[in-house]
């Protein structure tokens, strides 16, 4: 008769696993200093193998066709207007059997051919936040693409850093760890030892921008902030970006602020400086639902403004938008909630939407954004739709601050 191939269990199975006779030790706080400036090595290096052969960021160069439509007339215009030495337009360098502009020279072919309104004289330039309380949203890709393209429009742009995490710093090629001091962030202005943010102002690779750092050391302000305001009833803790700024209004055209991602003590200062904000909300479930919270947490803390200095009453936004970002309508998800968005927020929401690609993802692997890339080696049209939506974002924000500095004017 065959033996019964199954397993008969008599007995309770036993363990024959050796007993655990010491505790691993762990890791011990101090180790983490040694993996803080691993990490802070390494990122140094990644940054200089994606800049290679250049350990500097460098801005792209234009051809005459590019020239052209920046400044919105015919490349034959471009090539007339090179050869008179009256209008004082650099001619560029020739370069295999075309002509290439720096960055710098196509912003002089803009100021002097571009059919953009300039500033007024006596009207002073206006200052935009962009704030969300989730991370990941697009919020300094948002900030640096913004100031980026109104740079292409003959803007002068000042872009400020509130965000501990540095992000925004290292889209300009400066490393926070190893290349911001103290004195190169906000803070001297929040701890009292400066009046204006002009201290900490530098220019960036990027001409007709220039940028005031952040560091991990801005973390500091969430503590002093509050402990001062502790000591001196008087003191208006929320008004200090503000105060700061003024000096700053009339050498800029546009001041881009990026916050936080959280109700910090610097996102309030940013907030109740600023005349506009721009909200990122990529059209995902998880992004909505915290969207929402950034609202209710945004209303609470007004209402608490209130109660606390009654004049905060007569704080006015020029406008308020939020920009869908990150888009990918290959997800069946993507319609549902760019419907849910559209119908919560109605006519906050832009008429543009800034597309999840290939473009951007590489961009921003080589600490760029689409406006760095000089020459695409992928798909054109992919190129193109990118670029397309953050230039239609650039120009409608402009189309906005025109029109506010014409009111202010006409009220001069």
């Amino acid at each position: 008769m065959m033996a019964d191939a199954r397993l008969r269990i008599d007995k309770p199975i036993v363990s024959i696993a050796p007993a655990v006779k010491h505790v691993l030790p762990g890791v011990p706080l101090s180790d983490l200093r040694k993996v803080a400036d691993h990490a802070s090595q390494m990122l140094v290096n990644v940054r200089e193998s994606m800049l290679a052969p250049h350990p500097r960021k460098r801005a792209p160069v234009f051809t005459t066709s590019q020239v052209a439509s920046l400044c919105r007339v015919d490349r034959k215009k471009v090539i007339y207007s090179w050869d008179k030495p009256e209008l004082g337009l650099p001619p560029g360098t020739a370069a295999n059997r075309t002509r290439e502009f720096t960055l710098a020279e196509t912003r002089q072919w803009i100021a002097k051919l571009g059919p953009f309104t300039k500033r007024p004289v006596g009207v002073r330039g206006k200052k935009i936040a962009i704030g969300n309380f989730k991370g990941g949203v697009s919020k300094t890709t948002t900030a640096m693409t913004l100031a980026q393209g109104l740079s292409l429009y003959g803007r002068r742009v000042l872009l400020i850093d509130l965000d501990p995490q540095a992000s925004l710093t290292a889209l300009t090629g400066v490393l926070a760890d190893s290349e911001v001091e103290e004195e190169q962030t906000v803070l001297p202005l929040v701890y009292g030892d400066q009046e204006s943010v002009k201290y900490a102002i530098q220019p960036t690779y990027w001409d007709g921008i220039d940028l005031i750092s952040a560091s991990a050391a801005l973390f500091g302000a969430e503590f002093f902030l509050p402990f001062k305001q502790s000591k001196d009833p008087h003191f208006e803790f929320w008004n200090v970006l503000n105060k700061g700024l003024a000096p700053c209004l009339d050498e800029y055209d546009v001041v881009i602020i990026d916050t936080p991602p959280a109700l910090s003590y610097m996102t309030i200062n940013a907030f109740m400086a600023a005349d506009a904000l721009i909200v990122p909300t990529p059209p995902s479930a998880l992004d909505y639902a915290s969207s929402t919270q950034f609202w209710n947490l945004f209303a609470d803390l007004a209402d608490n403004m209130k109660g606390l200095v009654p004049e905060v009453d007569h704080k006015r936004f020029d406008f308020i938008h939020v920009l869908l970002a990150k888009v990918d309508s290959s997800l069946a998800s993507t319609h549902a909630v760019r419907d849910w968005i559209n119908r919560t927020y109605e006519s906050f929401v832009l008429p543009v939407e800034i597309p999840t690609t290939t473009v951007t993802a590489s961009a921003a692997a080589e600490f760029g954004t689409v406006y760095d890339i000089a020459k695409y080696d992928g798909s054109t049209r992919t190129y193109q739709r990118a670029r397309e939506a953050y230039d239609r974002f650039a120009e409608m924000i402009d189309q906005e601050i025109v029109a506010l500095w014409e009111a202010q004017k006409e009220s001069l």
